[in-house]
């Protein structure tokens, strides 16, 4: 720790010197993916290079230097990468990002005035605290590796970033992707490999029957209104496989699947992950 230095004995402290901190070396890192607003990036870090990071965001590395990350919603237009070379030098790789042009629904109507009641909060709190343990629990699941496949086809009825804004006052964006089949009971399947870490036992006030899966390295899908969970907390499902059958228990106005998909904290669009859906 660095010590403040007297100009002379018993007089006035002066700020020890700072050694300048050194620019980062620019580098070049093999990557591929959807370099946009919702999108994701995945790569290989080059030997001789320790650790990696997105805007500061610790990335993962495999053991065979794949990584993966991803771009919020809101990401600004540029991301920088971030590695620790063998010699300590920091490298860096600015990644442009692509701006969206999301659906904004400018609404004359005030929003209601106040927030949740506490009664409702007494409620949510619980099931907000257990989703964020499901996040947090580490898997050694693989999914982050495939291509994702569609976890039903339907008719698309929400999606993901658009948002309503009352008289200059935006409200909370639309998080996911909906699809709508019609009809409760209709089975949906995983859209890649994972591990079961929320499996509800009850519906939540929000979400109803809410099933979330990991697929490593920080990558996660939910799955909100289900009419039927099939699979349980811990258990690894492959790609394919009926997971679950789709409903509209919680806040829901009709039977389709919500599907969400975090890195970490950023959310991003699942139609990203899939391209789009086949006829």
């Amino acid at each position: 720790m660095l010590r403040a230095a007297s100009a002379s004995l018993g007089g006035p402290l002066v700020p020890a010197p700072v050694a300048p901190s050194l620019p980062a070396q620019a580098v070049l890192l093999p990557f591929s993916g959807q370099l946009t607003q919702g999108g994701w990036i995945r790569g290989t870090l080059p030997q001789g290079m320790r650790t990696l990071s997105l805007d500061g965001t610790p990335v993962k590395v495999a053991a065979d230097g794949t990584w993966f990350a991803a771009f919020d919603r809101d990401a600004g237009p540029q991301a920088v990468l971030r590695t620790v070379l063998a010699n300590g030098t920091i490298g860096e790789q600015r990644v442009a990002v692509q701006p969206r042009d999301w659906r904004i629904e400018h609404v004359n109507v005030a929003r209601k005035p106040g927030g949740p009641s506490e009664a409702f909060m007494a409620l949510r709190r619980p099931e907000l605290a257990r989703i964020a343990a499901a996040r947090a629990m580490p898997t050694q699941a693989q999914g982050w590796r495939q291509a994702f496949v569609w976890p039903v086809t339907g008719r698309i009825s929400g999606r993901f970033g658009s948002q309503r804004v009352y008289r200059g006052e935006p409200a909370a964006y639309h998080s996911g992707l909906d699809v709508s089949t019609g009809a409760s009971g209709t089975a949906f399947v995983a859209p890649a490999d994972g591990v079961v870490i929320l499996a509800a036992d009850r519906p939540f006030t929000l979400e109803g029957n809410l099933l979330m899966l990991d697929h490593g390295m920080g990558l996660n899908s939910a799955f909100l209104h289900c009419s039927q969970i099939l699979v349980k907390e811990g258990e690894h499902v492959r790609q394919g496989q009926v997971i679950g059958r789709i409903g509209m228990t919680g806040r829901a106005t009709g039977p389709h699947l919500h599907w969400s998909i975090k890195w970490n904290e950023a959310r991003l669009d699942p139609l990203l992950f899939t391209g789009p859906m086949a006829d």
